[in-house]
């Protein structure tokens, strides 16, 4: 199933149904469907057929969800940008994608033209905002396109975005994702829309990540209203909740941290909320459980842990894991499994294995593999083909973890993250969480230093919170006295903030810089 029918289904049973919101501009499925087919024959104009890469590099608009849909439409593969990529990186990126049509927002036009020389694939040019010199103006392109598309014949197992990674460690990897990988995840957690309201979604997850992409597809074939915000910021966010009584809403750590400390959070009427998922990164501790104190009890939190790899979701930590009620030992077991990432969605399996790819058993902490129909088609490679890191049907994700008693996945960081003291295995989460649960700490990041007798020692960088105070043996006594002498970091340094990449992932990379002297 090409993924343009996620519209184009819905907008030939319900076209008057509104289904998108961007400022002003309001689009019913019938509407926003004809935007996609114009879009589409525009691009055909363009040269654009079966597999060739139309790139956007622009923040979230109205126009951004239905270019997409219209590069599905015509066979294309589309590749969303991420709008803060450094020169090497977008160059990187377009080069790599073999991108064919580059559409461009006003702010990154500059950065474009700079790397025009060595943009070699690039045919087309085009401006979506103003008029630019040596660019095709969108509205341009748009005004000779006729009406109808024909929607190109396509195989289920083709690339229809090719979405790149975050690139902490190293540059971005191209993920080539398949219409099938996105039709089993939208078909598998929503229902066809029929008509009657759905809610409201608000969309404020950049649409490069693959939240922000999958958002767009479920939302828009269930029937649920897309609001759609070019940008996270955290007043625009709570004045659309309210305004568009919006009921759905995804969050990465640093969003929720901004909209709970926003100093007029109690101002908003956020009743209408009443499914508020979170991602992307670790959510500390102290974080989440401020936000389930102050939003509505009607809300409720939802953990979802996935990769672009996988086509997103993986496991989910549900409302009821998130209700901090009940008896004295109710509460501790919830409070345990905040800190987790809940157990695996329907589709998905997981296992734990060691370094030789063999099951551990419950608690021993491994890799964490997975296996899902959606697993990506691999990464894109120099020769047009894929290079997939899957065995057997597994991937490995190159997060280490543990399993619980119950089935509760816990993470401990990344593999390379690992830290090795005296020939013991220590999982940085597991000390962050330890940190993060200090009435003082803020936000903890835990990373190795060299040391010549035990190998590495646990080192933490930590924010505290506002207000409060707290130094190095206190919370080296705190960690003491909740786990193991040996995992307790015997460096500890405090800094106001954690560097951090746009999805609020920390750098880790960048603190081993700066602290391993």
């Amino acid at each position: 199933m090409n993924t343009a029918n996620f519209v184009s289904i819905p907008a030939s049973i319900f076209p008057d149904q509104e289904i998108l919101v961007f400022g002003g501009r309001r689009w019913t499925y019938g509407e926003l469907w004809q935007r996609v087919q114009q879009i589409g024959n525009a691009l055909r104009t363009a040269g654009v057929g079966p597999g060739d890469r139309v790139a956007v590099l622009q923040t979230n608009s109205d126009d951004y969800v239905a270019t997409y849909f219209a590069t599905a439409l015509v066979g294309g593969v589309f590749v969303p940008v991420n709008y803060r990529a450094k020169p090497n990186e977008l160059k990187h990126i377009l080069s790599t994608a073999k991108t064919k049509v580059l559409l461009s927002g006003d702010r990154y036009v500059p950065l474009v033209n700079e790397l025009r020389s060595e943009l070699l694939t690039i045919e087309t040019y085009v401006a979506l905002e103003d008029e630019q010199q040596g660019m095709t103006h969108f509205p341009r392109l748009l005004e000779d396109a006729p009406g109808e598309c024909e929607e190109a014949p396509i195989d289920d197992a083709e690339t229809t975005i090719l979405m790149y990674t975050s690139g902490t460690t190293s540059l971005p990897k191209g993920v080539m994702l398949t219409h099938n990988e996105f039709t089993t995840y939208v078909v598998n957690n929503v229902e066809m829309a029929d008509g009657t309201p759905r809610g409201a979604a608000l969309l404020s997850a950049p649409l490069y990540h693959i939240a922000g992409a999958t958002n767009i597809m479920t939302s828009l074939f269930t029937g649920r209203k897309l609001v759609v915000l070019p940008q996270f910021e955290a007043t625009q966010w709570l004045e659309a909740a309210q305004q568009e009584q919006v009921t759905h809403a995804f969050l990465v750590p640093t969003m929720m941290k901004m909209i709970i400390d926003h100093p007029k959070f109690a101002d908003y009427d956020l009743s209408s909320l009443t499914n508020v998922s979170y991602g992307g990164a670790a959510m500390p501790f102290p974080v989440i459980r401020r936000a389930i104190e102050m939003f509505p009890e009607t809300v409720g939190f939802v953990n979802a842990f996935g990769q672009t790899e996988t086509t997103s979701t993986l496991t989910v930590l549900g409302p009821d894991d998130h209700r901090l009620d009940g008896s004295e030992e109710e509460k501790a077991l919830s409070l345990k499994r905040l800190t987790s990432i809940g157990r695996p969605l329907p589709d998905v399996e997981v296992k734990v294995v060691d370094d030789e790819g063999n099951a551990l058993s419950t608690g021993e902490v491994g890799e964490i593999w997975v296996s899902t129909p959606r697993l990506m088609k691999g990464y894109a490679n120099d020769e047009g083909g894929a290079d997939s890191p899957v065995r057997d049907g597994w991937l490995p994700t190159r997060d280490m973890g543990w399993i619980d008693e119950d089935g509760y996945i816990f993470l401990g960081g990344r593999k390379d993250d690992m830290i090795i003291r005296g020939g013991e295995n220590i999982a940085p989460a597991e000390v962050e969480a330890v940190l993060q649960s200090h009435p003082c700490v803020e936000e903890a990041a835990v990373i190795g230093f060299k040391n010549e007798e035990w190998g590495e020692q646990v080192g933490a960088i930590v924010v505290l919170r506002p207000g409060k105070e707290a130094d190095a043996a206190e919370l080296q006594e705190f960690c003491h006295q909740q786990m193991a002498s040996f995992k307790k970091p015997e460096i500890i340094h405090f800094v106001d903030e954690l560097p951090k990449n746009q999805m609020g992932k920390v750098l880790k990379k960048d603190l081993r810089k700066t602290y391993e002297a």
